[in-house]
């Protein structure tokens, strides 16, 4: 058979294709074969301890648990008359030992850790007395590495002050029985929850309330539930007609002069780091409480013709609470402008509302602590600087509003109802007799000479 001289070469020049392509695939087969695997991706490095920040940790937390004893414990201490000194101290000292036994047992549970099905609401029960934790047990594995014996010890010393707070709008006229009974169940129903939904991810926090160290979860959340104990428990005998002053104001300044210095653990500890986030808490904090401290001062001034001694502190105390929720997210011009504001507020809750409406609130728990609050919540939203705190960037007043609001209801009616509750078992005011006796004597069976 004659084949065209062209199709014989292309047959030739396919067969020649045809043979290379062959041996191309067998010498790259036989390379692919003889070269070495590729190495395995690295694995993620196992988290370790974090020494820098659990040192820095443990001192915020000492100083956290020293604002209330001795600080808030001397100043309410020093605000009240002389027949009344010992147990005001007194519960502040049985807070803080009521509150870590059950803060042991169910509210670091209740507050940080996994509720399931209601984790929008409620933390669960499997950290109940500490169960699962040990001494590797690491709090924000990756972030922070701290241990998370120091997170929860450094928690509990807020569950501590937020119902020590609470204590100054019902100073000289409470058993001690009562408060012991209130408190308990005070941490467990409105304390725990509140701290689980805005700090252990519950909605409020999912939402993007902004709350860097507790304007919410204790300052708002103290104050309301201290105006509804007021008004509850009515006002004290002879108030308005009986001379009510401080009976030693310079134990109530010792007191503030350490809830000043404890402040720097409240706000700077709660970034949870020795860093720079850590570094502008620090500064917003001195620098907002000492433009309330003069805001109160000369607005005190202004209105009385005098700058007291009661003043002053109660300002700085106004501005270290109105900063807490700003502390991590603006910068020192923020914080100065948030005292500026929250001192003069403050003033003016303190001293004017509470006389416009009548209502006994001791110490100013509501005045200071409530007001102040909201005040700080506020001006978190409308001042945050993403540049200080990238989290910052979706900050929105009517956010904050949100948080507010939700706390303030929470509070309001639980605390309504576990008073009822508490008056039902053991009452909630000693007599009319015992209480102008003084609660020194007739609840603990001391006086100071």
């Amino acid at each position: 058979m004659n084949i065209p001289s062209t199709l014989k070469t292309t047959g030739r020049a396919a067969a020649l294709g045809a043979l290379a392509l062959a041996v191309f695939g067998t010498v790259a087969a036989f390379a692919q074969e003889a070269a070495p695997a590729a190495p395995a991706a690295p694995a993620a490095p196992t988290p370790v301890l974090d020494t820098g920040n659990t040192a820095w940790m443990l001192t915020s937390t000492a100083l956290v648990l020293m604002m209330t004893i001795p600080g808030l414990a001397l100043f309410y201490g020093g605000m009240v008359r002389k027949k009344n000194v010992l147990a005001t101290i007194m519960q502040s000292f049985a807070i803080t030992c009521l509150v870590t036994v059950l803060w042991f047992m169910f509210g670091y549970s209740l507050a940080f850790s996994d509720g399931g099905g209601m984790n929008a609401y409620l933390g669960g029960f499997s950290k109940f007395f500490h169960q699962g934790i040990t001494t590797s047990t690491l709090w924000l594995p990756g972030v922070a590495n701290i241990p998370e014996f120091v997170f929860s010890m450094f928690q509990l010393t807020f569950a501590i002050i937020t119902p020590a707070l609470i204590a100054g709008a019902f100073a000289e006229r409470m058993k001690f029985s009562a408060l012991l009974i209130f408190m308990g169940l005070w941490l467990v129903v409105v304390y725990a929850p509140i701290a689980h939904w805005v700090w252990g991810g519950g909605f409020l926090g999912s939402a993007g309330v902004l709350d860097f160290a507790g304007g919410t979860v204790v300052h708002i959340n103290a104050g309301v539930a201290g105006l509804v104990c007021a008004l509850v428990l009515g006002k004290r005998e002879g108030y308005g007609t009986t001379n009510m002053a401080p009976h030693n104001l310079v134990y109530s300044v010792i007191g503030a002069s350490l809830l000043w210095v404890g402040w720097f653990g409240f706000n700077a500890g709660s970034e949870l780091a020795a860093d720079g986030l850590a570094g502008a808490a620090m500064m917003n904090t001195q620098v907002a409480t000492a433009a309330a401290a003069l805001a109160w001062m000369f607005a005190e001034w202004i209105v009385a013709k005098k700058p007291s001694v009661l003043g002053i502190i109660s300002g700085a105390v106004a501005g270290l609470v109105a900063v807490t929720p700003a502390s991590g997210f603006v910068n020192p011009t923020g914080a100065f402008i948030v005292g500026l504001i929250a001192g003069v507020v403050c003033y003016l809750s303190a001293v004017k509302l509470k006389h416009a409406f009548g209502y006994d609130d001791s110490l100013d728990a509501f005045g200071v602590h409530g007001v102040g609050g909201i005040v700080g919540a506020l001006l978190t939203g409308a001042l945050a600087d993403p540049a200080i705190n990238s989290l910052g960037k979706g900050a929105s007043v009517g956010t904050q509003i949100y948080g507010i609001v939700f706390t303030i209801l929470w509070t309001a009616i639980a605390t309504f109802v576990i008073l009822f509750i508490v008056k039902a078992l053991v009452g909630l005011r000693p007599s009319s007799q015992e209480e102008v006796e003084g609660l020194d004597v007739t609840q603990h069976g001391e006086v100071v000479p």
